[in-house]
């Protein structure tokens, strides 16, 4: 029995997908299920020519025996959940908590027709605030309303506690990242709750004393969408100059680059819990490396790099990726 948390460890974009979908088809978890806001946030995810881009649907549905699961403490929006299931061709396999709170088309509305939350925050628009207020006011509808949701309806605390009494691997996926999380992030700019581990278990109705790992993932070249501090931040020009240029899955507003932060994601990594750590972007350390799998090919300015990270975070680095695609990745978990 296995009980992993996989969660973002600078302000999102880490390129947890990827780390999610790796891991679920080497360790082989009955389920899958996403903790964190809603749909505000995307995960994308290569597997050879295809990209798939996902907001509601858990980014390890590339592993086809897993089921997939939306917790409690996520927002559902019917629409965009109904799309994507049928886009991704996981219907007959994904499954929503009866508790989950809905968000409305009102919601959207108040979300991008606010100058504060549009505007001066930078909200992706999804409604996510919004709906996540009227759950706190208990004026919220539920999943369990919804008609066209009926038959996705489980009580995914249940399904996942009885899959660890039987042995089971289980992975919880988090969404967006450390730095916008409400209580520990860049405050006002954050999103509408705790994006931490604790939260993600909490979200799935997992208790503390089940979870056996965290993997906290980090960019080598951290980024941000929209406004709010940025410590290590690049100018565009020279960002622009390394070759690095990324773009939001949700908004596709371009994503501010910066610098590895040292000190944030040693923060990241205390509250979070973290047991062990992925790094992505590697191969935008050196370009030498893109697509590597074996660590003895790494140059030495790459390994040069994990070592002053793994100082920086207090764990081992057992992750890698080496570029975009689901193979292009190194595995030292079992090393």
């Amino acid at each position: 029995m296995s009980c992993t948390i996989i969660v973002g460890g600078f302000f999102g974009d880490e390129g947890k997908g990827k780390i999610v979908a790796h891991i679920a088809h080497h360790d082989h978890p009955s389920i899958i299920s996403r903790g964190g806001v809603g749909p505000n946030a995307g995960h994308t995810v290569l597997v050879g020519e295809k990209s798939y881009g996902v907001r509601m649907v858990p980014s390890g549905f590339v592993y086809p025996r897993s089921r997939l699961m939306i917790g409690t403490g996520v927002l559902v929006d019917p629409r965009i959940f109904l799309h994507e299931i049928d886009l991704v061709h996981v219907r007959d396999r994904t499954f929503i908590d009866k508790r989950c709170g809905i968000i409305e088309p009102d919601h959207i509305a108040r979300d991008k027709g606010s100058d504060h939350l549009a505007k001066t925050i930078g909200s992706t628009g999804s409604g996510c605030g919004p709906a996540n207020s009227d759950r706190v006011m208990r004026t919220s509808r539920l999943a369990r309303d919804v008609p066209e949701l009926e038959q996705f309806l489980v009580d995914v605390p249940e399904e996942i506690n009885g899959a660890l009494n039987r042995g089971d691997n289980v992975l919880l996926e988090g969404t967006q990242g450390f730095g916008i999380s409400l209580y520990y992030g860049t405050y006002p700019f954050v999103t509408s709750k705790d994006t931490s581990a604790s939260q993600i278990a909490a979200d799935n109705g997992v208790g503390p004393t089940r979870i056996d790992d965290v993997i906290v993932v980090f960019k080598a070249y951290p980024t941000r969408v929209g406004e709010g501090p940025f410590s290590t931040e690049l100018s565009r020009d020279r960002s622009d100059a390394m070759g690095i240029q990324e773009f939001g899955t949700v908004t596709h507003r371009q994503r501010r680059i910066g610098e590895w932060d040292g000190s944030m994601a040693r923060y990241s990594a205390m509250i979070n819990g973290c047991t062990q750590a992925a790094i992505t972007g590697i191969d935008r350390v050196d370009k030498d490396c893109f697509g590597v799998t074996d660590f003895s090919k790494l140059s030495v300015k790459a390994r040069d790099f994990l070592a002053m990270a793994e100082d920086d975070i207090g764990v081992p680095v057992t992750l890698i990726s080496t570029g975009p695609e689901l193979s292009q990745i190194i595995d030292m978990r079992d090393v």
